[in-house]
């Protein structure tokens, strides 16, 4: 399918996204909308239902504790409990078993008339008392009430009621106390303590009633953020371990609040009890909108699904309208690397047709466009050489003409009569029929020519030193390519130092690329003329380079276009070395 929407290009992508924007678009913005208001609704009810249960349980739990906290309250406000805890230890057995025999119905009439009260104790200072259910004085005075830390905290309260956490009685199993200082209500002195141990099994079946999704829980904490009840006991008397959790506990009045445990986002619910504890439900976000996901898979489904479908359309639709823009493309594409004899096939009325019609029409035009072009790019190219050729030949007869006349006028006519046989061969040789293109060799002899010329006027020797490579010889190049440097290594190199010169002409190859060095032992030249010879464009612009150079600047731009390089190099009193390169002009010969 990925390749298929590659060759189609990119109408049949536009159409594509097209589909899958009408399609998908009323269907994502439906189904988003959807599960935004289905997600909030859902959110709200369950929040709604969660602190709604919180408050019943919160009840419920307010009603046990509640229990205890008025079965307290009958106790230490009960003067005959009272009497009997002041009773003396003389007095007759009679009445002492009376006070026992009262406080032991009182004390199992409450348990019995009670389901959430499990035990009920009434204790004096010595360790002794009395209690619901099956009670031993030997056992209790075993346990030094002194030492227990509710004891401590019940007198520090002196007569208010200290609850402790859930926890297993030595006597009763698992329960949750509330104790207090019993006083004497003439003297207001502590005589005793009452603890009323509520029945920890029905506070755990209340709080254990409630679901918090899967994993959520409820549990109680104190005002201090220490958990009183927790169905882990290892849990109990800890604070909350969770920073985040125990700020809102103990720091913020929000019934509700989110937080979050190693990353994982939490929903908390708190509620206070009746007796200052607090009762708090957490469960993992995601437990209580897992509805939700069910919903957002079949959101996902269902994009994925008209997706395809929308993609299959626009496959469809795409084709069947881009197949003759296919074609007509792929005629572009051959006129564009230069086929201009590609014409198109497509027979339709309407506008792709018109345009098949317009194309090959367009491309006959710049068919014979082209043609005419080039023609006119030949003839002007031609019109160019012959420009150069021609500048070049008067500065060549306009120096040996000097010789000539500077020899007659000096008498010197045997030399003169020399002189005017070597320009007969010399332009004997430039007239040959070969047009603007000779032969290696023929340059490198018309060289030797014209040296004789030069030899004659200057009464000086001009040692010339051939060093061709085998088979370079018969390769064609532009005509006077390397005589104007050989006469410009002679009038501005050697003839300057009176005295005889030596020329050196290597031709060779390297890499394909055709290479001319030239050398002389002439007189140099100075580093500022050096910098413009090697940076011809800008001198020619600017008037710094001669006749001679300047042929052969534009013998290499007509010829070779960018194939070529040139550069100088030289040091004053050291002579001057002149290196052309041809490219690849000697891997096309051999």
């Amino acid at each position: 399918m990925v390749r298929k929407l590659q060759i189609s290009g990119s109408f049949s992508s536009k159409i594509i996204l097209a589909f899958l924007f009408v399609i998908l678009l009323p269907t994502l913005f439906t189904s988003v909308s959807f599960y935004w208001e289905s997600n909030s609704v859902l959110k709200k009810n369950v929040r709604e239902s969660t602190v709604q249960i919180t408050k019943q349980t919160a009840e419920s739990l307010s009603f046990i504790l509640n229990v205890g906290v008025d079965t307290s309250d009958f106790i230490s406000n009960n003067l005959q409990i009272q009497q009997a805890v002041l009773h003396p230890k003389n007095v007759p057995a009679y009445e002492e078993n009376s006070d026992d025999q009262y406080i032991d119905t009182l004390l199992n009439n409450f348990v019995f008339s009670n389901s959430f009260v499990k035990i009920v104790y009434v204790l004096k200072e010595n360790g002794s008392g009395w209690s619901s259910g099956a009670f031993s004085n030997n056992k209790m005075k075993k346990i030094r009430l002194s030492d227990q830390e509710w004891v401590k905290e019940t007198k520090r309260r002196d007569g208010e009621l200290v609850w402790q956490p859930i926890q297993y009685d030595h006597f009763s199993g698992l329960v949750l106390p509330v104790g207090r200082v019993l006083k004497d209500f003439d003297t207001m002195r502590n005589i005793g303590l009452v603890q009323v141990d509520l029945d920890g099994r029905s506070v755990f079946k209340t709080i254990g009633q409630l679901k918090l999704g899967k994993t959520g829980k409820f549990f109680v904490v104190d005002s201090e953020g220490k958990i009183m009840i927790d169905s882990n006991l290892e849990m109990v008397n800890k604070r909350v371990d969770n920073s985040e959790l125990y700020k809102h506990i103990v720091g913020n009045d929000a019934m509700e609040f989110e937080y979050e445990v190693n990353g994982v986002p939490y929903y908390g619910v708190k509620e206070p009890l009746s007796n200052g504890w607090m009762i708090v439900g957490t469960v993992p976000v995601h437990e209580i909108s897992g509805q939700l996901n069910s919903l957002k898979s079949w959101i996902l489904f269902s994009c994925a699904v008209f997706s395809m479908l929308a993609i299959c359309i626009g496959l469809f639709i795409a084709g069947w309208v881009t197949k003759p823009v296919k074609q007509l493309t792929r005629s572009m594409m051959l006129v564009q690397k230069g086929d201009l004899k590609v014409r198109t096939t497509v027979q339709s009325s309407d506008e792709i047709g018109f345009l098949s019609k317009q194309f090959n029409k367009m491309v006959h035009e710049i068919g014979h466009l082209m043609r005419q072009v080039k023609n006119e790019q030949s003839e002007k190219h031609h019109a160019e050489l012959r420009a150069v050729i021609h500048r070049v030949h008067p500065h060549f007869l306009y120096n040996t003409l000097s010789t000539l006349r500077w020899l007659i006028d000096s008498n010197q006519n045997d030399r003169a009569s020399s002189v005017l046989t070597a320009l007969n061969h010399l332009l004997e040789a430039n007239m040959a029929k070969n047009g603007n293109m000779i032969t290696v060799s023929e340059e490198l002899d018309i060289i030797k020519k014209y040296l004789v010329i030069l030899e004659l006027r200057y009464e000086k020797t001009f040692d010339l030193k051939l060093d061709v490579e085998p088979g370079l010889e018969k390769i064609v190049i532009p005509r006077m390519l390397l005589q104007p440097v050989v006469e410009n290594a002679i009038f501005h190199g050697i003839v300057p130092t009176n005295q005889d010169g030596r020329i050196s002409i290597r031709v060779h190859s390297c890499n394909g690329d055709l290479e001319f060095h030239v050398y002389d032992n002439g007189m140099g030249i100075d580093e500022e003329r050096l910098k413009q010879l090697n940076e011809p464009e800008a001198a020619i612009a600017a008037g710094e380079i001669g006749i001679g150079l300047r042929h052969i600047y534009d013998t290499l731009r007509l010829y070779y276009a960018g194939n070529w390089e040139w550069s100088v190099e030289s040091k004053p009193g050291q002579g001057t070395a002149i290196h052309i390169v041809l490219k690849q002009l000697a891997k096309s010969v051999s």
